[in-house]
């Protein structure tokens, strides 16, 4: 991975602002869990893994700032630590998978140096999980890749967003690694942009062929014949095999049924919430009216115009063709085979 989204030293947390991408590489040293849960909101710290993985570190800021030594008492400020994180971003399933190992971990602990040190290593080890899960999910998947592929992506699943090889782009890369020529099309995904922004850039640095398009370009191009198939990440997933995805990932995936195209979604096991039966149940998160009357700050929009801005949709599980995890790629019928491969 050519850039690390996090890092974490020992006793802070370097983070890469991805808000400020692709025109400038700035990296912020953190050391308080508050200002982790305002950067996992201000989408500096994003991607479903890479907030689960922020989120898992920010807990563990958060205990080695407590200054008790009393076991009860620590634990009770460690719960509001948690529950400051968790409160950040209701849709991404990874960051509350994240949390609850992290509440496992401290009640490991028999005092509080035990607990500290509990949580820093199951930080770390929930850290190096996604990036193996990712690679293996990126092999599977790359078998799914024809050679002479063009492939359509939206919102962004690459390195930045898990904190490892990637999602949907790291399937994409890792056949580009196989030799296969391949290329992509890349929507913008407004309001925000991360695939002009981030899945372009990504794509970019690690050699593979993009051509960017505006969000209500993809039905244009797909008619054309010039797409091959479609692969996004997720935020979530039902034992149905619903998701929740970028804003926007619905009406891919009903262009793409429309037009005989395969739709992939590309997840790691974290993110599937074999509790809830269908997207119905998905929390959506609804976020500032000004990401989407602004652009970089610069009003585009009419003062006092209403705003809708909700930050994800839900594809129903009839327009997935297959499902790519690193425990092996998930066919239809999804709830029996959900089940049977993620648990």
């Amino acid at each position: 991975m050519a850039t690390a989204p996090l890092e974490w030293l020992g006793n802070r947390l370097r983070i890469l602002d991805q808000t400020r991408l692709p025109a400038e590489e700035v990296y912020l040293d953190i050391t308080d869990y508050r200002e982790l849960a305002q950067a996992i909101k201000e989408l500096k710290v994003r991607g479903a893994p890479t907030i689960g993985v922020g989120a898992a570190y920010g807990v563990t800021l958060g205990a080695l700032e407590i200054k008790t030594a009393d076991r009860g008492a620590f634990l009770k400020e460690l719960d509001n630590v948690m529950q400051t994180i968790a409160g950040t971003r209701p849709t991404a399933k990874d960051l509350f998978y994240a949390i609850a190992r992290m509440e496992k971990a401290a009640a490991s602990g028999k005092d509080v140096k035990e607990i500290k040190e509990a949580l820093i290593a199951e930080a770390k080890k929930i850290h190096a999980e996604q990036q193996e899960a990712t690679k293996k999910l990126a092999e599977y998947g790359a078998a799914l890749i024809q050679d002479g592929m063009t492939i359509m992506t939206h919102c962004n699943a690459g390195p930045l967003a898990t904190t490892g090889y990637g999602t949907a782009l790291g399937v994409i890369i890792r056949a580009h690694e196989e030799g296969k020529q391949i290329k992509v099309i890349a929507t913008e995904t407004r309001p925000l942009c991360q695939g002009s922004r981030l899945t372009t850039w990504e794509l970019m640095q690690a050699g593979v062929p993009v051509t960017l398009i505006t969000d209500s370009m993809a039905g244009y191009v797909m008619k054309q014949g010039e797409v091959g198939g479609v692969i996004v990440g997720a935020d979530r997933v039902t034992g149905s095999g619903d998701t929740a995805n970028k804003i926007g990932t619905y009406t891919v995936a009903v262009l793409a049924k429309a037009h005989g195209i395969p739709f992939y979604v590309a997840a790691p096991a974290s993110t599937f919430d074999v509790a809830l039966k269908t997207g119905d149940e998905i929390p959506i998160e609804f976020r500032s009216e000004d990401e989407v009357t602004h652009i970089q700050g610069m009003r585009i929009a009419p003062v006092g115009v209403k705003v809708l801005n909700p930050a994800f949709d839900v594809t129903p599980h009839k327009y997935i063709a297959a499902i790519i995890t690193e425990k092996g790629i998930i066919r239809p019928p999804f709830k029996r085979e959900i089940k049977r491969v993620v648990g």
